[in-house]
């Protein structure tokens, strides 16, 4: 949140981690939270949030043989989110509405720069040329072992009668080497990246966002006042 020419932004606030970890449930509960304090809000997710983005998503999540190389697969990402940026975030942000998000730059920077060994601080360089002044201010970063989030995923997807999708379908290695990356950028990013243990029931994890969420929110609303 920054206050430019007599002007308060309002807080852009994403939701990362891991498969399984809870984030739709989370971002929902906090939207409804948040716009409780009277404050407009504008919910989105990456990727698939613009007409671009869905065709995006299709191609990225699609089960097949013919899906996209590492490089491929980080530039599709960066596509989804320069016209997801320019698109819905930017516009909102400016109109004054507060934006919470479900994944959003750090997601490439763990699953193509560090599981994928693309490297992270390359893919931040991207990110940000992406962006371009578009940054998050607070990160929730919803932490759970990989090994639980799957099984998570598998009875939702089972419940729903669908199958997991390709990166759900990557081997638990795959997804530790996820895990890890977010708890290494929290460690490098401790003012915006804030760590939530998402093993607590539903009630007690949406609390403590709520407690890290809340204090930003309503400074905003006392700014923009």
């Amino acid at each position: 949140m920054s206050v430019e020419q007599g002007k308060t932004r309002p807080p852009f606030i994403t939701l990362e981690g891991g498969e399984g970890v809870g984030k739709s449930t989370q971002q929902h509960m906090l939207v409804r939270r948040a716009r409780g304090l009277g404050l407009g809000v504008t919910s989105t997710r990456e990727p698939g949030a613009t007409l671009l983005g869905a065709a995006v998503r299709d191609l990225l999540t699609k089960p097949g043989h013919d899906h996209p190389g590492q490089r491929s697969e980080l530039l599709l990402y960066l596509a989804d989110r320069a016209q997801h940026v320019e698109r819905v975030i930017a516009p909102a942000l400016e109109d004054g509405q507060v934006v919470i998000c479900d994944r959003f730059a750090d997601s490439s920077e763990v699953y193509q720069g560090r599981a994928r060994g693309l490297g992270m601080q390359w893919v931040r360089q991207l990110n940000r040329w992406a962006c371009g002044e578009v940054w998050p201010d607070l990160t929730i970063l919803l932490d759970l072992e990989p090994g639980n989030g799957l099984k998570r995923v598998n009875k939702r997807q089972g419940e729903l009668g669908l199958t997991p999708d390709r990166l759900e379908n990557e081997g638990l290695e795959f997804h530790q080497q996820v895990r890890q990356g977010f708890l290494d950028q929290a460690e490098a990013e401790p003012e915006r990246i804030k760590v939530v243990d998402a093993s607590l029931p539903q009630d007690e994890v949406a609390h403590a966002v709520w407690a890290l969420a809340e204090p930003l929110l309503k400074e905003f609303k006392r700014l923009a006042a």
